[in-house]
């Protein structure tokens, strides 16, 4: 009787896969210290950059997601027959990430600099920034998910589409920066990242992966249209932005019931309580994840 079912075929694909991870992984490394304008060793172990650490971790966390999850999508046979095409679906995933990640920094948090905040060891300013990494390679893996990009047609309304999620996530962190202005007396929720409390970029973090597990959800649940365009972009805005209110519908009633009589604004504004703000990211993610259960069927 044999006890291991792996084939030829299989350890073949880990090779590969880990082959492509441990280039992007040494490429990531080069660019991470291009940007500390020093060896990240020194940053790392000599000046203990936390935040460095913190969001160099979630950069390798992407790079290993988004490759391990191309090869469970591409069949072997597929890529050695059709090498080319698997390395322009990387370019194309990492592109798209990455474009989404600057969206969110030159944009959405225009006026707070995330990059100069980390390498001055803000850890809010790496939770923050890593979370919004994180929730860019989310809904970019959905969106491969969802229409499997097939030509350049495909490809347009892919790009169109991203842009409406990227609306999605603009507005939902204008409605956070509104709730936290609100909650203290007109303060700037992007100014309060600076002040490096810990808790704020732990529950902004949060928010954001979990809104990505939800659009993800939502993108698993629609239905694909080939070439066309505004169908597309009605069957998203619809399944997203319902995911979307059924998150903060979901996570509402958690947060009652698991931390009753609790000022969760005060504890993380103002008292920078890491343990609330713990509970608030893991709902989040867990409300999430569980769209994905419930409506990728």
């Amino acid at each position: 009787m044999s006890y291991l079912s792996l084939s030829n075929t299989s350890l073949l694909a880990i090779a590969i896969c880990f082959m492509v991870i441990c280039l992007a992984v040494i490429c990531l490394r080069v660019v991470s210290q291009l940007k500390a304008k020093q060896a990240l060793k020194e940053e790392l172990a000599q000046h203990d950059n936390f935040a460095l650490g913190i969001s160099f971790a979630s950069e390798i966390s992407v790079v290993v997601a988004t490759v391990a999850f191309l090869f469970d999508e591409i069949s072997i046979s597929t890529a050695q027959s059709n090498p080319i095409k698997v390395i322009v679906l990387i370019v194309l995933l990492f592109a798209f990430i990455k474009i989404g990640h600057l969206i969110h920094r030159k944009w959405i948090l225009h006026r707070f600099n995330e990059e100069a905040a980390i390498l001055k060891q803000n850890v809010c300013a790496a939770l923050v920034d890593s979370g919004m990494l994180i929730a860019n390679c989310i809904i970019t893996l959905g969106l491969y998910h969802w229409s499997h990009t097939q030509g350049f047609s495909s490809l347009l309304i892919v790009f169109v589409c991203f842009l409406l999620l990227q609306g999605i996530f603009a507005l939902d962190s204008k409605l956070r920066e509104y709730r936290f202005a609100r909650a203290n007396q007109g303060a700037s929720l992007q100014n309060n990242f600076n002040l490096e409390n810990t808790s704020i970029g732990i529950r902004y973090a949060g928010k954001s992966i979990g809104l990505a597990l939800a659009i993800y959800a939502g993108l698993a649940s629609a239905t694909f249209h080939s070439g066309k365009m505004v169908e597309n972009l009605f069957t998203l805005a619809l399944h997203c932005g319902t995911m979307w209110l059924l998150l903060y519908l979901l996570t509402t009633i958690i947060k009652f019931i698991s931390l009753p009589n609790i000022d969760t604004a005060l504890e993380i504004d103002h008292q920078d309580n890491i343990g609330v703000a713990c509970i608030e990211f893991a709902v989040f993610s867990a409300i999430g994840y569980l769209l994905i259960s419930m409506f990728s069927i």
